[in-house]
């Protein structure tokens, strides 16, 4: 299992994703927004989304675990 955690303080502008998706090493699975930017927040492996932690419009912590991928 791994884990896609934010990088960096911001709102949960966009989930590109959802529970059962395909996604490969590099896409995009959140859009973050922080200070009025648009921060895109990749996967670093290929997998299967098994879990959305957040929704769109929350808050997060840098390291706060966004998606879960297996």
């Amino acid at each position: 299992m791994h884990e896609v955690v934010a990088l960096m303080a911001g709102n949960v502008w966009k989930i590109v994703v959802q529970v059962g998706d395909v996604v490969e090493e590099g896409q995009d699975v959140v859009i973050l927004e922080s200070m009025k930017m648009e921060i895109p927040v990749a996967s670093e492996v290929g997998g299967v989304v098994k879990a959305i932690r957040v929704q769109e419009g929350d808050f997060v912590n840098e390291g706060d675990v966004l998606i879960e991928i297996e």
